[in-house]
């Protein structure tokens, strides 16, 4: 017999039944029931009772057995008692009485249970992860985690893909998020990055020829931790095409994610051809480039219903600033003055001045509501046959320029359809996020700069880039979002030397910087680059959908905490002074 086990602790079956076996596991716990011991054994593949009696030579090390103890267990396999069967595990039918019980290693006291699913702080979790990775639900995550990367691969070589490997050690590039630096002994001085994403060494690949690239890429960026972002790195299902329109890529991408959520979403329906929604629409209608659309209701402008009304706080702004508009959130069944308050009073808390209304009730002509008074039935008629409201719903108002209101008016909308339980949790729903905005407005540095992806095709290539106001060309540039959490942005690459060279004038870069920063790419345009496109699905907020999890941190296997720490490794940490000697570093640390 082997020296630790003939079976795995999830393998037994009332087949087994009278067989003598070995299994070896961790003690999950143990039980005593009037002298009799029941040992819940786990190890990766499931759980198998064991049962030591007073009769059993295993009996006195069974006394022993502390939770987490690691052992090694012969016995026989026979069925359970009726009445004792457990239908909630696999091995549930038998059990095995103990003739055998070696201690391989033992336990001290543990930090945080195993058993059970209790909360522990994120500290405690982190420090001693390897305890947490062994709790069932955690274990099942990164167990689905890795069965989704596998179906990630297997269907994008099933559609003529190739995985290709891209370097870690790379040049800086200004790509939007802080680099990590790594600095090089044999080069004084100077630095390498680690890759906030492949998207040079991806563009390059097809302008060596290749065709169709994909990989599971590591991508680091300095950034600080969100619930659907780690800090420091994160992992991608990066792809590239060659010769392929924006179309091309949806329908390369679009079986992949569609296969992948119906295989590992518990049956939930998901959306069959997901939606293409312009981004100056996603803004409007849902407050958000990232929209929920569990949550059917779309907002719209109601504006002119306002112009020159007696509601003298919205008709003035009106008339004051020819920007300024008058957006409705539609409410269905949200038709109650206590539901109304109740959202003026989460305005108030988010630091908004309020939130106007109008509802509807039963033989009352107009509406309710201090607006509805103020412009008149006629007006508040006009409002809700807009909307297609009726008797029992309600409709809320945001006014002012858009781009100054549109965040808290999505974060309404979605406050809306959770509080009237509006919005489905039973499904996946999909879409395309697409033309957005090539450039935009950074307030800060008073200039114009890339509002997404430096390397994307403007539509209208050169021509737009030399005769549109900026501000109003649109790229060639897309997101894929699920359920409100965007999994990806990508584009359809700009692939001309000197197109690529005009966009990065209009953002203030000069060529000398294009060849500095982006050398290798910029000098590959000038021998014959292939039209080319990609995207980039984040695996983490895939598998963190999937598994039906608030927190990255709940589907990664070693992750940082909030302040970019790994509390299981200590890192980071200080190095020796010999260390920064032979990287020619000096230290030159704020004062505490």
């Amino acid at each position: 017999m082997h020296a630790y086990r003939s079976h795995t602790c999830g393998q037994l079956r009332p087949e087994n039944a009278g067989q003598e076996i070995r299994i070896s596991g961790w003690v999950h716990r143990v039980r005593d029931h009037g002298g009799v011991l029941f040992i819940d054994l786990r190890d990766h593949y499931g759980m198998t009772q064991v049962v030591a009696d007073p009769d059993s030579p295993a009996f006195k090390t069974a006394e022993k057995l502390r939770s987490e103890w690691v052992i090694r267990v012969d016995g026989k396999v026979r069925p359970r008692p009726p009445g004792t069967e457990n239908a909630e595990l696999p091995t549930g039918l038998i059990e095995v009485f103990a003739t055998s019980i070696e201690v391989l290693a033992q336990a001290a006291e543990l930090p945080l249970p195993v058993f059970g699913d209790t909360e522990y702080p994120e500290d405690i979790r982190l420090k001693y992860r390897f305890l947490d990775l062994r709790r069932e639900r955690i274990h099942k995550n990164i167990m689905k985690r890795g069965q989704i990367i596998n179906s990630l691969r297997r269907r994008m070589v099933d559609q003529g893909f190739f995985e290709f490997q891209t370097p870690i050690l790379t040049a800086s590039s200004p790509e939007g998020a802080r680099d990590f630096l790594v600095p090089s002994r044999i080069h004084p001085g100077k630095f390498y990055a680690l890759p906030q994403a492949p998207q040079q060494f991806k563009q390059l690949i097809m302008m060596s020829g290749f065709d169709r690239y994909f990989q599971i890429a590591a991508c680091f960026r300095d950034e600080d931790a969100r619930a659907d972002r780690s800090p420091g790195e994160f992992y991608q299902l990066d792809i590239e095409m060659s010769f392929v329109t924006q179309d091309d890529v949806f329908n390369a991408v679009e079986p992949v994610l569609r296969g992948v959520f119906e295989e590992f979403g518990g049956g939930l329906p998901v959306t069959q051809k997901f939606p293409h929604i312009a981004y100056r629409d996603s803004i409007r209608w849902y407050g958000s480039d990232k929209p929920d659309l569990r949550n059917p209701i779309k907002m719209q402008a109601v504006t002119e219903h306002f112009r020159d009304s007696g509601f003298k706080v919205f008709a003035g702004m009106i008339a004051a600033d020819p920007k300024v508009e008058v957006w409705a959130i539609p409410a269905p069944k949200g038709g109650s003055r206590a539901f109304c308050d109740r959202m003026n009073s989460y305005a108030q808390q988010q630091g908004q001045p309020g939130l106007g209304y109008v509802f509807w009730r039963e033989g009352e002509e107009g509406g309710a509501g201090p607006i509805a008074k103020n412009i008149g039935p006629e007006r508040t008629e006009a409002i809700r046959t807009q909307l297609g409201l009726g008797v029992g719903d309600a409709c809320f108002f945001v006014a002012g320029r858009p781009e100054k209101f549109y965040k808290f008016a999505g974060d309404a909308r979605n406050k809306v359809g959770e509080e009237l339980n509006l919005t489905a949790k039973d499904r996946f729903e999909f879409c395309w996020i697409v033309d957005f905005p090539m450039y935009e407005w950074n307030e800060e540095e008073k200039k114009v700069d890339f509002s997404h992806n430096p390397f994307s095709m403007p539509q209208g290539g050169l021509e737009a880039l030399e005769t549109k106001d900026p501000l109003d060309i649109l790229a060639y540039q897309y997101d894929i979002v699920c359920n409100g959490v965007e999994l990806s942005s990508g584009a359809i690459r700009n692939h001309r030397p000197e197109v690529m060279k005009k966009a990065f004038e209009i953002a203030g870069y000069p060529e000398s910087v294009l060849l500095e920063k982006f050398g290798g790419m910029y000098r590959a345009f000038q021998y014959g680059a292939p039209p080319h496109g990609g995207i980039a699905p984040g695996v983490d907020r895939i598998v963190m959908l999937l598994c039906n999890e608030p927190n990255i941190r709940e589907v990664v296997l070693f992750p940082m905490n909030q302040q970019a720490e790994d509390l299981l490794m200590g890192a980071p940490s200080e190095v020796t002074p010999k260390q920064l000697r032979e990287l020619h570093i000096r230290l030159n640390l704020p004062e505490a």
